[in-house]
Order: structure tokens, then C-alpha cells, then sequence
């Protein structure tokens, strides 16, 4: 019988990559299924602070194990901006997904406007966390290098993926099928990072 783990988020996009991924390794539940409504504040300086706070949060509210990740986009000409502001690096506090996935990208645009290409160097960096309610049991983290487009391309993925360009692929990540993206993104990697792991932990949990 596996294990119930709780995702610690409400982003269906992160569930199913994991689930896709890591499907057979245990119960995937997501916040709401389990019925929880707590506002974790990430206000750790990197992503994996962030993961560690949300998910040893959830798992002591939830008594469950609980999977969190927080990942963003690093922008090299940007001085590793917008970071772990990723998800909210235009302040705007729609409760559409979409309207602040497209305002985040055209505020970093913006900056970029001047930027050469050679300088428009980027990463996607992703970090998790599992914890039981009284420890920390696993951490990983994965990225994948690309550049900041000029304007979007793409209509799948979500966040700064229309603007994300795979040089390797001639390709945005949000033109890739979702078996090419889990096959090279930062959130693949780490969740591949993740699985031996997770596996050590079942046997002995």
C-alpha cells in the first residue's frame, strides 16, 4: 500500500509534472483534497529555505508527509532576479494565474529591452523538500540553462515558460510536449534527484 504525500501546493501544473514523474512512488494529494487553507509565507532568501518552510509547515498542520517545492527564474543580467520573487515579481495579486504569469513576463521583458543577446543568460532552478510532521527527510534541487527570449512563443507549460528559449531545442519551454520538458526541466531534475531517495524513505518509513 503506498504512502499519502502531500504536494504543498495549489499550482495543478507542479501536481501533475510530479505525477507524471513519480506516480507509482506513492498517494499524490493536493491541498485541496486534503481540506487545508494555510498561507505559508516564503520569506526565505533562497528557494531552499522556501521549500523547507512550506513543507515542514504543512506536514505538522496536515500529519502527513508533505512534498513541497518553490523553484523561479534566475536572469544572470538581472543579478539573479526575480529569484524567489518569481511568482509575484510584478506585484500583481490577480487571482488568474495566467494574468500574472504574462504581467511577470512583461515586466521582465522590459528590463531585458536593452540587453544583448549574449547577455540574456538564464536558469530555471527548482528545490524540494519532503518532511514528516517532526523532521526534514529529503532535499534536492535541479536547473536547466537557457536565454530570455525577445517576446513569447509557445502555448504550453506555464510562468516564464513562453519566454524561457532552449538554444539546444530552438525552442521556448513553452513549445516543448510535456515529455521533452520533463525530460530536461529544473523541476524534472530535481523530482529525478528526488527518487531514489523518496524510494530509501518508503521502504524505512
Amino acid at each position: 500500500m503506498s504512502r499519502d504525500i502531500l504536494v504543498a501546493t495549489t499550482n495543478q501544473g507542479k501536481i501533475q509534472e510530479l505525477r507524471d514523474l513519480l506516480g507509482s512512488e506513492a498517494h499524490w494529494l493536493s491541498l485541496s483534497e486534503v481540506g487545508i487553507d494555510l498561507d505559508v509565507e516564503e520569506n526565505a532568501p533562497t528557494f531552499a529555505g522556501n521549500a523547507r518552510l512550506k513543507a515542514v509547515a504543512y506536514a505538522q498542520a496536515s500529519g502527513l508527509w508533505t512534498l513541497s517545492d518553490d523553484s523561479g527564474l534566475v536572469v544572470d543580467a538581472l543579478g539573479g532576479q526575480p529569484g524567489v520573487l518569481s511568482a509575484r515579481f510584478s506585484g500583481d495579486q490577480s487571482s488568474d494565474r495566467r494574468v500574472t504569469d504574462r504581467k511577470n513576463s512583461e515586466k521582465l521583458l522590459a528590463l531585458l529591452e536593452k540587453v544583448s543577446e549574449s547577455e540574456r543568460t538564464a536558469r530555471f532552478m527548482c528545490c524540494i523538500c519532503v518532511a514528516s510532521p517532526d523532521k526534514v527527510l529529503i532535499e534536492t534541487q535541479g536547473t536547466v540553462e537557457g536565454m530570455i527570449a525577445r517576446e513569447p512563443f509557445g502555448q504550453g507549460g506555464f510562468g516564464y515558460d513562453p519566454i524561457f528559449y532552449l538554444p539546444n531545442f530552438h525552442k521556448t519551454m513553452a513549445e516543448l510536449d510535456s515529455a521533452e520538458k520533463n525530460a530536461i526541466s529544473h523541476r524534472g531534475n530535481a523530482i529525478r534527484a528526488l527518487k531514489p531517495l523518496l524510494g530509501e524513505q518508503l521502504k524505512g518509513g
